[in-house]
């Protein structure tokens, strides 16, 4: 299913409601939310004691396993069998195939040749089985880690009574147990709570928790599941208090599992994999124009249609660069190595490259820039002065509090701890308490004075406590706070304007504005409640804020500095997100919302994604519509998040990063999953991006030239000369030594102006890099040819042995030391030295070419050794390549601006 399909089967809406949702699970869900206790047991078939042994075992028979659908590596043996499936392997087989039929088949008894099928054979075999063990041990390591992670759950069975099982034994009837830290395990229907707060942030992005009910809900069938109050949905969490549910849905049934099925199956194509099949074709169509001209070529001017078929064919295989899975996995590979010791799991090798190539990073806001810890910023009187007095009732209402203690709580709390500026004071006794809910958005503590009298200490959001206050606190002109001092002002007008513009001002900072009031009772019975909130004298304002790290500015600036830009995405507050923005050095330029997104068309949306760094209040389809728009205008797109709303915009990405704390479903539809949450290891993961694909550049552009070159070479040898230029062995035998000397460049370096910029494919930079680079190895070649034809007198049939063995050694030679002259856009061995590896590798396969014609090998590759005098005049020609393809190069980066 493509990624519109999804879009348009889930039509995921801002207050998370769900239409692709399965119709008879919303049905259930709906019937038990509006059931009291004996029906909805009748409905689930279930009772007060739990399931039995055996209705479990018939139910995990109906139902199946309490787990989401998600994307399984594939078998070992389909591993192996899709790493064959390549166009260079297929041409292989192929020709290899041919070869075997006329050297082997249809040859003379005692004539066989199996040469050319070993060879051939040898290739494929290194490069498929090469790529077949990189992407196995990957994936195996991507498993192992998913595996890593259990989930338990508490439940009440009749055979064994109160129990912890893993959450994939559950099935619908079950009565679990629920409490604070807990995940739900499946969809389930609240039975009995106290208390009881759950985070669906994970589901809409909301950040504050919902408060979770028994009560029936009449009606409904008029709400989106979320909505229910009563039901609790599996991967949420338990933030604070305590439950009693019992399990409604499960597996692909449950809300969390509708996502995940819907958003399974084939990925789209990366930059990475549109690149990769580019080149690959480009290559291919080469071959099948200059193949058959050499054939015919032969054919005609020797009149011996075997012998050419065979050195077509082998000019085919030598054309064919059948390394490049080899060298693309084994790039990827080494990345991913590389990257694993930073951890970071890399569970798609393409992932490596598309880090490299990506120019924008989509981030959410929450752990990502900042430290996902709220922490107390300010606590101020009514006209803006820093204030401990309002810190003392802050402190001192969440301190007595039972109920749901938020982050909020936890943030007052800390911050007394470590500035020591409050503490219990003794002579306060709470005696009552009005506890938080998110329709009032408020909550309240009474404590007991020593003289008897009873204080209402309330706090909550702005717009809700300004309504309930009739007075304020003026502190005089010390602008400090002493309640038993100062004098109480009316809440007039004028009060009010400087209380939201103070509001307003802190907002604007990034701050979450509460404000904390009191009111003084006299003795009375314990009989508080909402209706008590009124009335109060407000105090003052406490401001809180989730910090930016201290990591994130430098990763961003790095970042930038690599040309990677950054957008937030988030579903949290436009101004909060804008002051962390500014923080952490993201240039605010225009800010969007999902409402006003909304209203624009794609054409519209596309035009303001160039000037816009925030877009906030997003719902998880917004998110990936963005993706997408962005990849359309031709970016290389990362998405970094870690909530199942997350999870579509993931899997649109070029590149999807999440974190090893993230929902699973997040986990699976990342590419790369950290295991720190930290920009700073995507900073490397940039840089390790781009020298991967540097390192498989070079090999294309290598192997591309070389062989655009060779195919000159072959085509003027096969019309000029009596005899074939170099014979079907040596021709193969060439190739796989040039093969051979490239498998180091996994292990080189890049220069750093490469690093410096985002990274992409272009096939026609290649094309135009084949055109003007490769004839000048056939200026050389010709060279050659001359020089064994009138210098050393190979000029007829009988001496074609001494021609073919010079161009062997040359032709090597040649296309080795071409390997340092393309890997970088420097002067070789003055401005920039390859790799210890690389040097090695083309100096040993260098060293080999010189040692065949004087070796025992010679006869079996019918070779014959070199004259001496032959050496003087190879070191000039090698040296005046040189020095020509430096001159070329230079031209070829100031006409074309690019190089690799």
């Amino acid at each position: 299913m493509t990624l519109a399909e999804t879009t348009r089967k889930l039509k995921i809406s801002n207050n998370g409601s769900v239409s692709g949702f399965d119709e008879a699970a919303v049905a259930k869900l709906r019937t038990v939310s509006k059931e009291d206790n004996k029906s909805f047991y009748s409905t689930l078939e279930s009772n007060e004691q739990g399931l039995s042994k055996a209705e479990v075992a018939n139910k995990k028979g109906e139902f199946g396993l309490n787990e989401i659908q998600h994307e399984k590596a594939p078998a070992w043996y389909v591993q192996l069998f899709r790493a064959f499936l390549n166009p260079f392997i297929a041409v292989l087989i192929i020709l290899a195939s041919v070869s075997f039929v006329m050297d082997v088949l249809l040859a003379a008894p005692g004539e066989q040749d199996y040469k050319t099928v070993i060879v051939v054979g040898v290739m494929v075999m290194l490069s498929s089985l090469l790529r077949f063990w990189q992407e196995y041990t990957s994936n195996r390591a991507a498993e192992e880690l998913k595996s890593m992670v259990k989930t338990t759950a508490t439940v009440i069975r009749q055979d064994k009574g109160k129990f912890e099982i893993n959450i994939i034994d559950l099935v619908p009837g079950d009565i679990v147990f629920l409490s604070a830290g807990d995940m739900i395990p499946a969809d389930c229907r609240v039975i009995q709570s106290k208390d009881l707060f759950v985070s669906q942030a994970m589901l809409t992005g909301e950040s504050l928790p919902l408060e979770k009910r028994e009560q029936i809900i009449p009606d409904a069938h008029k709400k989106s599941p979320l909505e229910l109050e009563n039901i609790c949905f599996m991967g949420t969490n338990v933030v604070s208090g305590t439950a009693h549910a019992i399990v409604v849905t499960t597996g692909n049934l449950t809300y969390f599992g509708t996502i995940g099925k819907a958003i399974t199956g084939k990925r789209n194509e990366t930059s990475f994999d549109k690149g990769v099949n580019k080149v690959s074709w480009l290559l291919i169509r080469f071959m099948l124009v200059m193949v058959p001209l050499v054939f015919l070529i032969n054919g005609l001017t020797k009149h011996n249609w075997f012998e050419a078929l065979m050195f077509a064919i082998s000019v085919a295989v030598g054309l064919t660069p059948e390394m490049l899975p080899m060298i693309v996995t084994a790039n990827l590979a080494k990345g991913a190595k590389n990257m694993s010791k930073r951890k970071v799991i890399v569970k798609r090798l393409n992932a490596i490259q598309n880090i490299g190539a990506m120019d924008i990073l989509c981030t959410d806001k929450t752990g990502t820039l900042t430290m996902d810890k709220i922490v107390l910023e300010r606590h101020l009187n009514v006209f803006g002065d820093e204030d401990d007095e309002v810190m003392k009732w802050a402190y001192l209402n969440s301190f007595h509090q039972t109920g749901l203690k938020n982050l909020l709580d936890v943030a007052v709390l800390e911050h007394a701890e470590i500035h020591s500026c409050v503490k219990a004071d003794e002579s306060f006794k709470k005696i009552d308490e009005i506890p938080f809910d998110f329709q009032r958005r408020r909550m309240s503590v009474i404590l007991e004075e020593k003289n008897g009298k009873h204080l209402l200490i309330c706090k909550g959001a702005v717009e809700e406590m300004l309504d309930l206050c009739t007075h304020a606190f003026d502190p005089g002109e010390d602008k400090q706070l002493h309640i038993e001092n100062d004098k109480i002002v009316p809440m007039d007008d004028a009060m009010r304007k400087i209380i939201l513009n103070t509001s307003r001002k802190l907002n604007e900072e990034g701050l979450r504005v509460l404000l904390v009031a009191i009111k003084e009772y006299d003795e009375r019975p314990l009989t508080y409640s909402v209706a008590d909130e009124t009335g109060m004298v407000l105090t003052g304002f406490v401001g809180f804020l989730d910090p930016a790290k201290p990591s994130a500015k430098p990763a961003i600036e790095g970042l930038q500095k690599l040309g990677v830009s950054i957008k937030v995405l988030t579903g949290d507050n436009e101004v909060v997100t804008k002051k962390i923005c500014l923080d952490v050095g993201i240039p605010v330029q225009h800010v969007l919302t999902g409402k006003e997104l909304e209203l624009m068309d794609d054409e519209e949306l596309t035009l303001k994604l160039d000037e816009t760094s925030i877009l906030a209040k997003l719902s998880p389809i917004q998110k990936a519509r963005i993706i997408k728009l962005l990849q359309a205008k031709g970016h290389t797109v990362g998405f970094m998040g870690d909530g199942i709303n997350d999870a579509a915009a993931l899997r649109d990405a070029d590149v999807g990063i999440s974190v090893d704390t993230a929902v699973d479903i997040a986990k699976e539809s990342a590419d790369i999953i950290l295991l720190e949450k930290d920009l700073m290891v995507l900073r490397k993961g940039v840089i390790y991006g781009r020298r991967t694909f540097g390192n498989i550049i070079k090999y294309i552009k290598m192997t591309a030239s070389s062989n655009f070159g060779n195919m000159f070479s072959m085509l003027g040898a096969s019309a000029l000369l009596p005899f074939l230029p170099m014979l079907p062995i040596q021709i193969l035998v060439n190739n796989l030594l040039y093969d051979i000397s490239q498998t180091s460049i996994p292990w080189d370096s890049m220069d750093e102006d490469f690093i410096d910029q985002p990274q992409k494919w272009d096939a026609r930079g290649i094309s135009k890099f084949m055109l003007f680079i490769g004839p000048i190895s056939s200026i050389f070649d010709y060279a050659t040819f001359a020089l064994m034809w009138f210098v050393f007198k190979a000029n007829s049939p009988a001496h074609q042995s001494l021609f073919q063995t010079g161009w062997f050694v040359e032709s090597l030679l040649s296309q080795t030391l071409i390997v340092h002259m393309i890997r970088t856009r420097k002067i070789p061995f003055i401005q920039s030295w390859a790799t210890a590896p690389v040097v090695a590798l083309t100096s040993a396969i260098m060293a080999i070419a010189i040692f065949i014609p004087f070796s025992p090998f010679a006869t079996a590759f019918k070779m014959e050794a070199l004259p001496l005098t032959f050496f003087p005049w190879l070191i000039g020609i090698l040296l005046t390549y040189c020095l020509l393809t430096q001159l070329i190069k230079n031209w070829f980066i100031n006409k074309f601006h690019q190089w690799l």
